[in-house]
């Protein structure tokens, strides 16, 4: 059997980092993990520093009893967290040893198990049909019987807070027959996500007083307030905080693992994870959001792309004098970086940050500045938005400092049309007709769509000339149509993401043609690679 406590961690067994998010993170609406992937995202919390992987409920799920199989049988080699089986007490009227679901969770070889007991009489009663005393014993029952199993035992005391606050002895109760039978921790569980901070810190601190057991803490997001209450309990003597990547979970969620390790590390100055694990932040967060098929939360904290972007003038003068001004923490700490975001509401320290970010030495260049702050907003105001395409926005500002970068190709013309055949088949066809390397290329192709089919016959044109060209691939592309003012026509706005394996970078076009639009980011989009080299 492995270990039944984190290893290499700073702190050690005295704090735990325990991750649930391959059990009640996977309750999240849309997320669907293969055993597959839940060996993936074992692999990735475990490269992180958390002490504990909750993997499931082995012998409820059949793809949760699988993935502890094969973790137990060599598939999942953790470096620093030990692996925890999740499960219910014994059935009423039985025994813990003779409760199949019980010794499923002996079956699942994990070291640690955790498990659930309602600590809210309304719903010992109505939900169990049993009565206080029996309700118990099942808890006691239960973690005794694994305990003599050779199982390190945690207690998730479920619906903790409201049950405290109606019938505060009997949650208590609940509380003692696990940590008397040989639990480690009990878990005080805001199962329905209701509690405020400082309602939790009271609560904590009471019963830390009162009984002297070890406690967790388990906080859902329905009041938006998870985080803040998970840190709040830790404050309040909790040693235990149970959290899900990203915030997965049912409902609104659970506390985000990366935020409240963020708090934990940045705030509180708490040694949760191994050297160098805080830098790993942002990397872990995406990737876990990649398997779980969810594009990352831009503005998440710590991790999120936006933590650290700003937008607006005021901002950027300060950040360029001292960027811990209008960051509460080095980025990089956390793995992250600093944006600065060139928009309409740039002013002249704004373009002098992005230019730095980019690679273009603004300084002693004022002229040039106030020209780029006066097209950008010129730009904007037809629609443009550059603060998500910072290749389009290099390109202006290397426009101004060096003259425009050489492109390479130049249009004659183009035109595209549309093909509906008779069996119902819809076919764009484009043809292009370009200079490159002193010769005047005619191409056509077709495409499923006019994008697409201007998108192949530019390419087959410029091919034979352009070695790299095969290596660049439109990895996203994004319309939005503007609302006109009166009088006047809608604009498309079009960005485009391209990749050549190594890279990626965001241009953008606007037209009153969508097509035209997508032409405009696509130039620039090649233009860039090729002054790129």
């Amino acid at each position: 059997m492995t270990r039944t406590e984190p290893a290499g961690l700073p702190l050690g067994d005295d704090f735990h980092l325990y991750d649930t998010t391959l059990r009640d993170g996977a309750q999240r609406e849309g997320i669907s993990y293969s055993v597959a992937d839940k060996l993936a995202v074992a692999r990735l919390l475990d490269e992180l520093g958390v002490g504990f992987i909750e993997g499931g409920w082995p012998g409820a799920l059949p793809k949760d009893t699988e993935f502890f199989a094969r973790a137990a049988d060599g598939e999942l080699i953790l470096k620093h967290a030990a692996l925890v089986a999740f499960g219910s007490t014994r059935k009423a009227g039985t025994t813990a040893a003779e409760d199949a679901q019980v010794r499923a969770l002996l079956d699942s070889r994990a070291p640690v198990v955790t498990l659930v007991a309602k600590s809210d009489r309304r719903h010992i009663e109505r939900a169990l049909r049993v009565d206080v005393d029996e309700a118990c014993a099942m808890v006691a029952d239960t973690v005794s019987f694994l305990v003599g199993e050779g199982r390190r035992v945690f207690l998730d005391a479920e619906h903790f807070f409201d049950g405290y606050a109606f019938d505060p002895d009997t949650a208590l109760r609940v509380l003692e027959a696990g940590f008397t039978a040989g639990a480690d921790v009990v878990v005080l569980c805001d199962t329905n996500g209701g509690q405020l901070p400082l309602g939790i810190a009271e609560t904590v601190r009471e019963v830390a007083a009162r009984t002297g057991f070890r406690l967790g803490i388990h906080c859902q997001d329905d009041t938006s307030c998870a985080v803040a209450n998970s840190i709040a309990a830790v404050q309040a003597g909790a040693t235990h905080v149970q959290c899900t990547a990203n915030g997965y979970g049912e409902r609104a969620g659970n506390a985000d693992l990366f935020a409240v390790t963020g708090n934990l590390v940045a705030k509180l100055g708490m040694d949760v994870l191994p050297t160098g694990g805080a830098a790993e932040l942002t990397r872990v967060s995406h990737a876990l959001a990649e398997i779980a098929n969810i594009a990352p939360d831009t503005h998440q904290a710590y991790v999120g792309s936006s933590a650290f972007a700003h937008k607006a003038g005021l901002h950027a003068s300060a950040i360029k004098v001292d960027p811990l001004l209008y960051n509460h923490i080095d980025p990089s700490s956390v793995g992250n970086d600093m944006r600065v975001l060139v928009t309409e509401m740039a002013g002249r320290a704004s373009l002098e940050l992005k230019g730095r970010e980019l690679g273009v030495d603004l300084a002693g260049r004022p002229e040039a500045v106030t020209s780029v702050v006066a097209k950008v907003k010129e730009l904007e105001a037809e629609g443009w938005s550059f603060e998500a395409a910072d290749a389009s926005l290099e390109l202006l500002l290397r426009g101004e400092v060096d003259g425009p970068a050489e492109p390479p190709f130049t249009l004659e013309s183009y035109r595209v049309v549309l093909d509906h055949r008779g069996d119902g088949e819809v076919i764009s066809e484009a043809t292009v007709k370009v200079h490159v390397a002193g010769e005047r290329v005619i191409a056509t192709a077709e495409g499923n769509g006019p994008v697409h089919a201007l998108d192949a016959a530019l390419r087959k044109a410029l091919s034979p000339s352009l070695s790299w060209l095969d290596s660049v691939e439109l990895s996203d592309y994004k319309v939005r149509i503007l609302p006109s003012h009166p009088g006047s026509d809608a604009v498309t706005r079009v960005l485009l993401k391209s990749s050549d394996g190594d890279q990626e970078w965001t241009t953008v076009g606007v037209h009153g043609s969508i097509v035209e639009a997508s032409w405009l980011a696509l130039c620039d989009a090649l233009v860039h690679k090729s002054m790129r080299g």
